[in-house]
């Protein structure tokens, strides 16, 4: 049986007929979708106003974690980093009893957040969520989670239409700082003193991680280690059509790599912005590639500065680029 979703309130067009069902600001109310609409059409409710409320809720926001502090560090969190933190700074400053709220990549039992037992909030981001807006649904699931009782878990349910963002509840000005961790001993305050059964999950969890390290030189950087070859994979804030032209002009040039032996295999899409791979020899470590990552770095910029059209061989190289890539959201 499927569950029963959570009633929404998002915002009504105006009634302009004259059956006065609609409430004093001049909304129209949430009703059943089988019963008859309250602005007096006599159609039923989704079919005519609630047409509009299920879109308002499930339509796909592109970018949702723009205008974040961090966003593109937000989408790496989101999906290639396996365990990683960053404190929050609130706009509001931390409510009474809540000494920090902590975003971490997963959570035990994929929980979308916790409320550990000191009162502090543990946030998820690697969760599916609910409706078509990340931003929305995190912010519910952590407004719930600021007055959810101590060792609390809180679950997962679709954000109402009309409830704040992150970009609401988060301090613009706060910053965003990563920390990479090597396995999931975050969860717990004292992994040595854990029981058996939490020692087993985060065993569990530890030996399914990809050994990750973020680059220090460059912003939005994650080397990861794989059985047959090590990768590089770099979340850009730049626009699609304009970075691929840029990476077109480095490769037909021989300029797209980080180094001897690596290559640049293409992108995918997330989030609204674009993530080059590069493909490392397994030797290779995330130090190796700090300084050719800079140097790319600065000639990506002049790259991106031209806007000459693109040579017949850079357009090759740009078809190509855009063959091998793959959209993750």
């Amino acid at each position: 049986m499927a569950k029963k979703r959570p009633q929404t309130k998002a915002k009504r067009p105006q009634s302009t007929g004259g059956a006065g069902a609609a409430g004093a600001d001049g909304h129209v109310p949430v009703v059943g979708a089988r019963e008859p609409c309250p602005c007096g059409s006599g159609r039923r409710y989704k079919a005519c106003h609630g047409r509009a409320a299920a879109h308002a809720v499930t339509e796909l926001v592109q970018r949702p974690f723009e205008g974040l502090p961090g966003e593109c560090d937000w989408i790496a969190l989101r999906e290639l980093v396996p365990a990683a933190t960053v404190e929050l700074t609130l706009k509001e400053g931390l409510p009474e009893g809540v000494p920090s709220v902590t975003l971490a990549t997963v959570l035990p039992m994929a929980w979308p957040a916790l409320r550990r037992d000191d009162g502090s909030v543990l946030l998820g981001l690697q969760n599916d969520t609910a409706s078509g807006d990340i931003s929305r649904d995190l912010a519910d699931t952590l407004q719930r989670a600021l007055v959810a009782g101590p060792g609390t878990p809180v679950q997962g349910r679709r954000a109402p239409a009309e409830s704040p963002r992150l970009q609401d509840l988060l301090d613009p000005e706060g910053a965003f700082e990563p920390v990479v961790h090597t396995g999931f001993e975050f969860w717990v305050p004292d992994a040595e003193n854990a029981t058996a059964d939490v020692t087993a999950s985060l065993e569990r969890a530890n030996a399914a991680a990809i050994p990750t390290v973020k680059l220090q030189g460059v912003d939005a950087a994650y080397w990861c280690e794989t059985p047959d070859k090590n990768h590089l994979r770099w979340v850009m804030p730049h626009a699609e059509e304009q970075l691929l032209d840029a990476l077109a002009r480095l490769h037909a040039a021989g300029q797209s790599g980080l180094g001897e032996g690596t290559r640049l295999v293409g992108s995918f899409r997330a989030h609204g912005l674009t993530v080059p791979v590069w493909d490392l020899p397994s030797g290779v470590g995330a130090e190796d590639v700090e300084k050719p990552a800079a140097e790319f770095a600065e000639r990506l910029a002049t790259a991106l500065a031209s806007d000459a059209p693109l040579t017949a061989d850079e357009r090759r190289a740009r078809g190509g680029l855009t063959n091998r890539q793959v959209t993750l959201s």
